[in-house]
Protein backbone atom coordinates (compact mmCIF):
# COMPACT_ATOMS: atom_id res chain seq x y z
CA UNK A 1 0.00 0.00 0.00
CA UNK A 2 1.39 3.36 -0.99
CA UNK A 3 2.14 5.53 2.01
CA UNK A 4 0.68 9.02 1.71
CA UNK A 5 -0.07 11.80 4.12
CA UNK A 6 -2.59 13.93 2.26
CA UNK A 7 -5.80 12.83 3.94
CA UNK A 8 -7.34 12.70 7.39
CA UNK A 9 -9.81 10.23 8.84
CA UNK A 10 -12.73 11.65 10.79
CA UNK A 11 -14.07 9.37 13.53
CA UNK A 12 -16.94 9.57 15.95
CA UNK A 13 -16.07 7.86 19.23
CA UNK A 14 -19.00 7.10 21.54
CA UNK A 15 -19.03 5.37 24.92
CA UNK A 16 -21.46 2.46 24.78
CA UNK A 17 -23.98 1.56 27.47
CA UNK A 18 -24.47 4.96 29.08
CA UNK A 19 -27.23 7.51 28.49
CA UNK A 20 -26.97 10.43 27.75
CA UNK A 21 -24.30 9.58 25.20
CA UNK A 22 -20.70 10.62 25.84
CA UNK A 23 -18.92 11.12 22.52
CA UNK A 24 -16.09 12.83 20.61
CA UNK A 25 -15.45 13.62 16.97
CA UNK A 26 -11.76 13.56 16.07
CA UNK A 27 -9.64 13.84 12.93
CA UNK A 28 -6.35 11.96 12.60
CA UNK A 29 -3.77 11.55 9.82
CA UNK A 30 -4.28 8.63 7.43
CA UNK A 31 -0.79 7.37 8.34
CA UNK A 32 -1.83 6.66 11.95
CA UNK A 33 -1.44 3.22 13.46
CA UNK A 34 -4.04 1.70 15.77
CA UNK A 35 -1.75 2.57 18.67
CA UNK A 36 -1.75 6.23 17.64
CA UNK A 37 -5.55 6.12 17.27
CA UNK A 38 -5.75 4.62 20.77
CA UNK A 39 -3.67 7.51 22.16
CA UNK A 40 -5.87 10.03 20.33
CA UNK A 41 -9.01 8.46 21.81
CA UNK A 42 -7.45 8.45 25.27
CA UNK A 43 -6.62 12.13 24.88
CA UNK A 44 -10.03 13.14 23.55
CA UNK A 45 -11.93 11.15 26.18
CA UNK A 46 -9.55 12.22 28.96
CA UNK A 47 -8.85 8.64 29.98
CA UNK A 48 -5.74 7.91 32.01
CA UNK A 49 -4.32 5.28 29.67
CA UNK A 50 -3.29 3.06 32.59
CA UNK A 51 -5.14 -0.05 31.42
CA UNK A 52 -5.09 -2.50 28.53
CA UNK A 53 -7.05 -1.78 25.38
CA UNK A 54 -7.97 -3.40 22.10
CA UNK A 55 -9.81 -2.72 18.85
CA UNK A 56 -12.05 -5.31 17.21
CA UNK A 57 -12.61 -4.71 13.52
CA UNK A 58 -13.53 -6.67 10.41
CA UNK A 59 -10.55 -7.53 8.24
CA UNK A 60 -11.60 -6.43 4.73
CA UNK A 61 -9.41 -9.10 3.12
CA UNK A 62 -10.45 -12.14 5.17
CA UNK A 63 -13.96 -11.18 6.28
CA UNK A 64 -12.99 -12.22 9.82
CA UNK A 65 -12.76 -10.00 12.88
CA UNK A 66 -9.24 -9.05 13.97
CA UNK A 67 -8.22 -7.89 17.43
CA UNK A 68 -5.58 -5.16 17.54
CA UNK A 69 -4.07 -3.74 20.70
CA UNK A 70 -1.43 -4.85 23.21
CA UNK A 71 -0.63 -8.59 23.17
CA UNK A 72 -0.16 -10.00 26.66
CA UNK A 73 0.86 -13.42 27.92
CA UNK A 74 -2.34 -14.42 29.71
CA UNK A 75 -4.33 -14.26 26.47
CA UNK A 76 -1.80 -15.27 23.82
CA UNK A 77 -4.27 -17.66 22.16
CA UNK A 78 -6.51 -14.70 21.24
CA UNK A 79 -3.99 -13.60 18.64
CA UNK A 80 -3.97 -9.88 19.46
CA UNK A 81 -1.99 -7.91 16.89
CA UNK A 82 0.43 -5.18 17.98
CA UNK A 83 -1.35 -1.89 17.42
CA UNK A 84 1.83 0.09 16.78
CA UNK A 85 2.57 -2.12 13.76
CA UNK A 86 -0.84 -1.90 12.06
CA UNK A 87 -1.99 1.11 10.04
CA UNK A 88 -5.61 2.19 10.36
CA UNK A 89 -5.74 2.60 6.55
CA UNK A 90 -5.34 -1.19 6.18
CA UNK A 91 -8.73 -1.67 7.83
CA UNK A 92 -10.87 1.47 7.81
CA UNK A 93 -12.59 2.62 4.63
CA UNK A 94 -15.98 4.06 3.71
CA UNK A 95 -17.15 0.46 3.17
CA UNK A 96 -15.57 -0.80 6.43
CA UNK A 97 -16.41 2.01 8.82
CA UNK A 98 -16.93 0.43 12.24
CA UNK A 99 -14.82 -0.92 15.07
CA UNK A 100 -15.24 -1.46 18.79
CA UNK A 101 -12.60 0.02 21.09
CA UNK A 102 -12.34 -1.56 24.54
CA UNK A 103 -10.45 0.22 27.29
CA UNK A 104 -9.84 -1.35 30.73
CA UNK A 105 -10.77 -5.03 30.83
CA UNK A 106 -12.00 -4.59 34.41
CA UNK A 107 -14.35 -1.61 34.09
CA UNK A 108 -14.91 -2.71 30.48
CA UNK A 109 -15.42 0.60 28.71
CA UNK A 110 -16.61 -0.22 25.20
CA UNK A 111 -16.66 2.55 22.60
CA UNK A 112 -18.11 2.52 19.11
CA UNK A 113 -15.60 3.86 16.58
CA UNK A 114 -17.17 5.00 13.31
CA UNK A 115 -15.29 6.42 10.35
CA UNK A 116 -17.51 9.28 9.17
CA UNK A 117 -15.40 10.85 6.44
CA UNK A 118 -12.06 10.76 4.67
CA UNK A 119 -11.05 14.34 4.01
CA UNK A 120 -8.17 16.21 2.36
CA UNK A 121 -5.73 17.52 4.91
CA UNK A 122 -6.15 21.19 5.76
CA UNK A 123 -2.67 22.73 5.86
CA UNK A 124 -3.88 25.27 8.42
CA UNK A 125 -4.97 22.56 10.88
CA UNK A 126 -2.78 20.66 13.30
CA UNK A 127 -3.64 16.96 13.54
CA UNK A 128 -4.91 15.10 15.45
CA UNK A 129 -7.71 17.42 16.49
CA UNK A 130 -11.04 17.22 18.26
CA UNK A 131 -13.81 19.10 16.47
CA UNK A 132 -16.88 18.19 18.55
CA UNK A 133 -18.06 16.24 21.55
CA UNK A 134 -20.46 16.04 24.45
CA UNK A 135 -20.17 15.37 28.17
CA UNK A 136 -17.44 14.37 30.58
CA UNK A 137 -16.12 10.81 30.57
CA UNK A 138 -16.14 8.45 33.54
CA UNK A 139 -13.04 8.62 35.71
CA UNK A 140 -10.66 5.66 35.66
CA UNK A 141 -11.46 2.83 38.09
CA UNK A 142 -14.96 4.07 38.90
CA UNK A 143 -16.39 0.57 38.53
CA UNK A 144 -17.81 0.32 35.03
CA UNK A 145 -21.22 1.56 33.88
CA UNK A 146 -23.03 0.79 37.14
CA UNK A 147 -20.25 2.37 39.18
CA UNK A 148 -20.30 5.46 36.98
CA UNK A 149 -24.07 5.82 37.29
CA UNK A 150 -23.73 5.70 41.08
CA UNK A 151 -20.81 8.14 40.94
CA UNK A 152 -22.86 10.66 38.91
CA UNK A 153 -25.77 10.46 41.37
CA UNK A 154 -23.51 10.97 44.38
CA UNK A 155 -21.59 13.85 42.80
CA UNK A 156 -24.70 15.83 41.89
CA UNK A 157 -26.16 15.52 45.41
CA UNK A 158 -24.14 17.53 47.98
CA UNK A 159 -26.33 16.13 50.75
CA UNK A 160 -25.40 12.52 49.92
CA UNK A 161 -23.46 10.91 52.76
CA UNK A 162 -20.68 9.83 50.38
CA UNK A 163 -20.46 13.12 48.45
CA UNK A 164 -17.46 14.63 50.23
CA UNK A 165 -15.55 11.37 50.12
CA UNK A 166 -16.23 10.99 46.41
CA UNK A 167 -15.19 14.59 45.68
CA UNK A 168 -11.92 13.91 47.46
CA UNK A 169 -11.38 10.67 45.52
CA UNK A 170 -12.12 12.35 42.20
CA UNK A 171 -10.14 15.48 43.02
CA UNK A 172 -12.94 18.03 42.75
CA UNK A 173 -16.53 18.44 41.66
CA UNK A 174 -17.85 16.61 38.60
CA UNK A 175 -20.07 18.09 35.89
CA UNK A 176 -21.39 15.46 33.49
CA UNK A 177 -22.30 18.11 30.92
CA UNK A 178 -18.88 19.76 30.87
CA UNK A 179 -16.80 19.42 27.70
CA UNK A 180 -14.91 21.82 25.48
CA UNK A 181 -12.81 20.78 22.47
CA UNK A 182 -10.35 23.54 23.28
CA UNK A 183 -9.40 21.71 26.49
CA UNK A 184 -8.28 18.55 24.68
CA UNK A 185 -4.52 18.05 24.67
CA UNK A 186 -3.33 15.23 22.45
CA UNK A 187 -0.50 13.09 23.78
CA UNK A 188 2.39 11.99 21.57
CA UNK A 189 1.93 8.34 20.47
CA UNK A 190 5.67 7.70 20.14
CA UNK A 191 6.35 9.05 23.61
CA UNK A 192 3.46 7.04 25.08
CA UNK A 193 4.81 3.86 23.45
CA UNK A 194 8.26 4.58 24.85
CA UNK A 195 6.82 5.06 28.33
CA UNK A 196 4.85 1.83 28.07
CA UNK A 197 7.92 -0.12 27.02
CA UNK A 198 9.99 1.42 29.82
CA UNK A 199 7.44 0.20 32.36
CA UNK A 200 7.68 -3.42 31.22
Amino acid sequence: MKKTDHQVYQFKIALMGFTPQIWRRIQVPETYTFWALHVAIQSAMDWGGHHLHEFTILNPKTGEKDVIGIPFEDFEERGVMEGWKVKIARYFSMTNKKAVYLYDFGDYWEHSVVLEKILPKDLKTSYPCCIAGKRSPPPDDVGGISGFEEFVEIMKDPSHEEHDEMVQWYGGEFDLEAFDCKDVRFLNPAEMLRLMNSDE
